[in-house]
């Protein structure tokens, strides 16, 4: 109560605001509270960051980080780089989630590297650079102006020429005073001391090492040597880029020429076809065993049979006799790797062989003489000769190189390339009258062209098909047969359009991974082919049925040739190095 009362007193307040006094002994002490707030303590840090956010939310550009927009910003908010405006709690002014390198944030440009190489030496050598962000320069104007903002890339030539003057002025100046001090001091050129003795007796740091002029050349030097001389003179002579073997021939019969000057290859005079109706073969006749390995094709002499012409892979090609004495009548060895393919002529006078030696080699049947030799440096597959009689000189060859290459035997020059195919070429087969020619290859196409023209005028490749390696034509000249590595012999038309013949279609061999031969009857009523199990098979034309199969050769029987005019015979011959006539 008395607090109350010393309250109500105004003099008393007014007192007790100077100097408190107590009133009365029996009244309590004054004591005095601190003023406080009702309301609660709120951190304004949020409020700070959201009054710097309102105030540069006009400048701020779009984070590209993030998914939604809350207002509407304008052009050059959106448009504006990343660098931006500052952040409260960064010391550049960047996010941490905007930074991308130590100094801040780096935006890519889309610049080239010698573009970039170029300004950067330009600023350490003149002083200046292009600005990447506008069409001006930045730098030493002065110096822009003066060097005509030339670049260290792009000095004109009359610079260029005003530099090597003036490098080549300071050289001699150096070579005068050098000359001077010489002759001012020639004490010092005495002097191993000296700058000028160093100068005179500079050497570099391979001299020396050599004691003495070496005279004779090591084992290892003289081995290249040879090496390059060898490969020196492939170049300079490009046609016989083929190994070199040297050309021998061996006569096995008991004479040449007989009692009436006759060829021991003549043919006999009373050979003619005894019937026009063909029969599959049953019996083995004869067998052939005179290669030392495998044999990779047979050719019969042309219209009479009666001689056999092989090519082995021993190298050697040998020619059989087939009516009479049945014993080889001639070896010839003029290559030096395994034979691929020969062909004869249209008289039999001459045939043609290619081995892996890159070599071509035109032979003469009787004296086994080598006539002409062909080479491009690369593997041929096939070799033929144009069927045409007045174009007997005209050789073809498809080589490992994707090209088909034509010379002429007389001159021995290459006439005509044909160069197409994506693989090497395997086939060559002449159609239409010898007009025009079907190829294959391991590209897995068919392409016929117009002989002596090397452009393609149908092209035949399909999803499905395989390579072809063997293919061969119907004695009515109407279609052709190709050996399909996917197991089955497949027929095409020889008219314009070279389309395959869907009804007619040969299976049951197996094939896949051997260029094994396909032939028909001299009749044309069987289809034949040899396997990769060494069997020979013998279809049907019109069923296109199974007709025979016969177990030739142990290993792969690859060739296999139907007899001109003895209709119910056939050679074959197999990787065991064997020939054999059924009957």
């Amino acid at each position: 109560m008395d607090l109350l009362q010393t309250y109500t007193d105004n003099s008393d307040v007014e007192d007790q605001s100077h100097r408190p006094s107590i009133s009365s002994p029996d009244s309590s002490p004054l004591r005095l509270f601190p003023s406080k707030s009702a309301a609660p303590k709120v951190d304004d840090t949020m409020l700070a960051l959201t009054a710097a956010k309102a105030h540069q939310s006009h400048s701020k550009p779009i984070d590209p980080t993030q998914h939604v927009v809350a207002f509407n910003p304008t052009y050059h908010q959106l448009w504006s780089p990343i660098y931006g405006p500052t952040h409260p709690y960064a010391k550049d002014g960047i996010a941490q989630g905007m930074r991308n390198h130590k100094l801040g944030f780096v935006e890519d440009a889309s610049i080239h590297s010698f573009v970039f190489d170029e300004q950067y030496n330009t600023f350490h050598k003149y002083g200046y650079a292009a600005d990447p962000s506008g069409n001006n320069y930045i730098g030493d104007l002065d110096a822009l102006q003066k060097n005509d903002a030339i670049s260290v890339y792009n000095i004109p030539q009359h610079e260029q020429k005003k530099q090597r003057i003036e490098k080549k002025d300071v050289e001699m100046e150096e070579d005068e005073v050098m000359g001077g001090e010489n002759e001012v001091d020639p004490t010092e050129i005495d002097n191993p001391a000296s700058d000028v003795w160093l100068m005179k007796n500079k050497k570099s740091p391979w001299a020396g090492k050599k004691e003495g002029v070496q005279t004779e050349l090591t084992e290892e030097q003289k081995k290249y040597a040879e090496e390059y001389a060898k490969k020196k003179e492939e170049k300079d002579h490009p046609g016989e880029k083929g190994e070199h073997v040297v050309d021998k021939t061996t006569f096995h019969g008991k004479e040449e020429r007989d009692y009436q000057g006759r060829s021991w290859i003549a043919p006999p005079k009373d050979a003619k076809a005894t019937n026009d109706h063909c029969y599959i073969p049953k019996r083995l006749v004869r067998t052939w065993s005179g290669h030392t390995k495998g044999v990779s094709a047979i050719r019969f002499f042309p219209k009479y049979g009666h001689l056999i012409l092989s090519a082995g892979m021993d190298t050697k090609v040998k020619i059989w006799d087939v009516f009479n004495s049945g014993k080889c009548m001639r070896t010839y060895m003029g290559h030096s790797k395994a034979v691929r393919d020969i062909s004869f002529c249209n008289d039999g006078t001459k045939f043609l062989t290619a081995g892996y030696d890159k070599n071509i080699k035109y032979w003469d049947t009787e004296t086994g003489q080598v006539i002409s030799t062909f080479s491009t440096g690369k593997i041929p597959y096939v070799v033929k000769l144009n069927p045409d009689e007045d174009k007997q000189n005209i050789l073809l060859a498809g080589m490992s190189d994707k090209k088909i290459v034509q010379w002429d035997i007389n001159t021995g020059q290459i006439t005509q390339e044909y160069d197409q195919h994506l693989g090497a070429v395997n086939t060559i087969t002449f159609v239409d009258n010898n007009r025009r020619f079907v190829t294959s290859s391991d590209d897995k196409s068919l392409r016929v062209w117009e002989f002596g023209i090397p452009v393609v005028i149908k092209y035949i490749s399909e999803p499905h098909m395989h390579s072809m390696p063997s293919i061969s034509l119907h004695p009515n000249t109407n279609w052709l047969a190709a050996q399909s590595l996917d197991n089955q012999i497949l027929i095409y038309g020889t008219r314009e359009r070279f389309q395959l013949n869907k009804k007619k279609r040969f299976a049951g061999h197996i094939v896949a991974g051997y260029a094994c031969q396909v032939n028909f009857s001299p009749d044309g009523r069987f289809v034949m082919s040899g396997d990769g199990e060494g069997k020979c098979w013998f279809w049907d034309w019109k069923s296109c049925k199974v007709f025979r199969t016969i177990k030739c050769h142990e290993g792969v029987c690859i060739g296999c040739e139907w007899h001109p005019l003895e209709q119910s015979k056939v050679a074959t011959c197999g990787w065991d190095g064997l020939i054999k006539y059924w009957d």
